[in-house]
């Protein structure tokens, strides 16, 4: 049997699996065929590992499986895997092999996820629309003249087109919930310390999660369960304070859900607020109070990012420098610095080098208290205000993008306009909370994605009414263009 992936769940998979319907050989042998197929127009993958995907599917077929074993996974190129290049999206890195695995990429192994390759991002996560790759733009399965959102572009396609059940991706600003949102799939945003960062290259080390991209809430549980956990390798990671649930119920009484206004003001598309409305009146009905909070700071934390963000990646990014690793270039007679200005400048793109100059701009003398300080500052009155807030709300609720994607080239070369994309994602980041993005409807055709947030470790919480809102909704995330498509 050669199983259809298009809208083709993780755990659609298992009862495949699990019934004998298929070997795990050819559940994965129908993804590649898939990529090979879609993947041309819409370039989710940077490269697939289809030699060793197939090797690891005889493993199972051979010796038994259980769970999630055989089940295929993509992963985002920022994450490390032993022996396989690794660019982060970047010419720079071109070419480099880790020497070890993330830590995430070990606990997915561990639990029998199969790796089909790695997905486009925007370069160093640096980004909103995946047109900052060096590896070329990849295009939404909703629509093709569109972006998929960004960072974690090439996962969230990848979903959405069939050509992976589960992806992860990574999240600084909005870099999971954002495309997710564009792609009309589900998109998680661990609490800081929640997963491992071993083994992702960083951007913000402060801000940096790894998370999950699924067709269902249940399966992005699944996906979460896997990686979750304290890694003695990354001293900021915890172990939860309960263990990761698969949500069942359909049920929000009792659960009370907060709306900011003051941030729901800026910028937010007539379609985008219409469906967030209709989600609103889907939670009442299932038992929800629903009421207006306010978080008067947030409004402030585009500008704060911008500068704690670019300052961790400028530190952050200065380890590439054309002599341990990746790209170097350098001519006769060159001195180090020459080299290290010839290689950083040849490989790294336009909105990196943006970046690398803002952060070490508001780092340096005479700057640093005035820019960066001021906005660490603001990064603590805004998870006071969260704090204060979910004394009063179990969950805060906004759109997870103000705006449903929008055409490829149209914001390139406008960077206000990118960074606005995270307007409504990039608080959650500072304050170290958890938030997903589920499917909540159609703006002009294409997906609108509701955000939930909670305090911190609240995964099930949000876990669990997502699922409630999720079959209330009844968003079908299989893009119509890919459908017609075959």
């Amino acid at each position: 049997m050669t199983p259809d992936t298009l809208g083709l769940t993780a755990e659609g998979c298992m009862a495949l699996l699990d019934a004998g319907d298929v070997s795990c050989v050819e559940l994965v042998e129908a993804y590649l065929a898939r990529i090979e197929q879609q993947d041309g127009d819409l370039n989710c993958y940077l490269r697939t590992r289809a030699d060793a995907a197939r090797e690891e599917a005889a493993r199972f077929d051979r010796e038994g499986r259980s769970g999630l074993q055989g089940v295929p996974i993509a992963l985002k190129d920022i994450l490390c895997v032993r022996g396989e290049e690794t660019t982060a999206g970047s010419r720079i890195l071109e070419g480099h092999r880790p020497l070890y695995d993330a830590g995430v990429v070990t606990r997915a192994r561990a639990a029998g996820l199969i790796p089909l390759g790695k997905t486009n991002m925007d370069e160093f996560a640096m980004g909103s629309s995946t047109e900052h790759s060096a590896f070329g733009t990849t295009h939404n399965p909703w629509d093709a003249r569109m972006v998929p959102g960004g960072s974690s572009g090439g996962s969230a396609a990848a979903v959405a087109a069939g050509l992976a059940p589960l992806a992860l991706g990574t999240d600084t600003g909005g870099s999971i919930r954002q495309p997710a949102a564009l792609c009309g799939v589900v998109g998680m945003k661990p609490t800081y310390g929640a997963v491992s960062r071993h083994g992702l290259i960083a951007f913000g080390s402060s801000l940096d999660q790894i998370g999950p991209f699924a067709l269902t809430v249940r399966d992005a549980a699944l996906a979460l369960q896997v990686i979750a956990g304290r890694d003695h390798c990354d001293s900021t990671s915890v172990e939860l304070p309960e263990p990761i649930a698969v949500p069942e119920g359909d049920d929000l009484s009792g659960v009370t859900i907060g709306v900011p206004a003051d941030l729901l003001a800026q910028g937010v598309e007539p379609g985008v607020r219409e469906a967030f409305d209709r989600s609103l009146e889907h939670a009442q009905h299932l038992g929800a109070r629903v009421r207006e909070i306010t978080l008067p700071t947030a409004v402030h934390a585009l500008p704060a990012y911008y500068l704690i963000a670019p300052a961790e990646a400028s530190a952050n990014l200065a380890r590439f420098d054309g002599v341990r690793y990746g790209l170097r270039l350098e001519e006769p007679g060159d001195t180090i610095v020459e080299m290290y200005g010839r290689t950083r400048s040849s490989g790294f793109g336009a909105e990196v080098k943006r970046r690398i100059m803002l952060g070490t701009y508001v780092l340096s003398a005479g700057y640093y208290d005035a820019y960066y300080g001021t906005a660490q500052r603001v990064r603590t009155l805004i998870r006071r205000e969260f704090d204060q807030a979910f004394t009063d709300v179990d969950l805060i609720a906004t759109p997870a993008s103000p705006t449903v994607a929008f055409p490829i080239g149209e914001r390139i070369d406008d960077p206000w306009a990118m960074y606005a994309c995270d307007l409504l994602t990039v608080p959650v980041n500072l304050a170290g909370l958890p938030g997903i993005s589920l499917p909540c409807g159609l703006s002009e055709g294409l997906p609108v994605g509701l955000q939930l947030i909670g305090s911190a470790f609240s995964e099930n919480r949000i876990l669990a009414a997502a699922h409630a809102l999720e079959g209330a909704i009844g968003f079908d995330p299989v893009p119509a263009a890919m459908r017609s498509a075959g």
